[in-house]
């Protein structure tokens, strides 16, 4: 995919990869797990995957690190998620556009209909991380095979 990435694009590529998991990244999952409601499966997922960056997919798909995911919790808070707007949720990462991934504390994965996270509009994409990375999976292989990512 990057092989050929600045001859179409007249500027070389950004970072797309999926970085393993450090001692780091293992800590700070660790550490989010006892401050915030946290699906078990993020848990999981930030103890072998320190984060995701696909610049050049798209806008772009970022999930972001533990650590990173933490920092925005003491800074800002949970943001509102759910259409009760009773269940709050972390942000775990963008898709480059501006709309930001929100993990709820039952897994479910939405994404914000702006870029504002103040009195978010999100919706449902997906009902746990399996099948949002599934989601990315396929808008990779779409992107590959073609150069179009989908809705997600």
């Amino acid at each position: 995919m990057t092989g050929e990435f600045e001859d179409q694009h007249g500027f070389p590529s950004g970072t797309n990869e999926v970085r393993p998991a450090d001692d780091d990244d293992q800590v700070a999952a660790r550490r989010l797990a006892q401050v915030a409601p946290v699906p078990a499966d993020l848990v999981t997922f930030y103890d072998s995957i320190g984060d995701v960056s696909w610049a050049d997919v798209g806008n772009g798909y970022f999930l972001e690190p533990a650590s990173v995911v933490l920092q925005r919790l003491q800074n800002d808070g949970l943001v509102d998620a759910g259409t009760d707007r009773k269940v709050h949720g972390l942000v775990i990462g963008s898709n480059g556009g501006g709309l930001a991934y929100v993990a709820g504390p039952d897994g479910v994965i939405y994404r914000t209909r702006t870029a504002s996270l103040d009195e978010p509009e999100l919706d449902k994409v997906a009902d746990d991380l399996r099948q949002f990375l599934e989601l990315l999976e396929h808008s990779l292989t779409r992107f590959i095979a073609d150069g179009e990512t989908g809705t997600l």
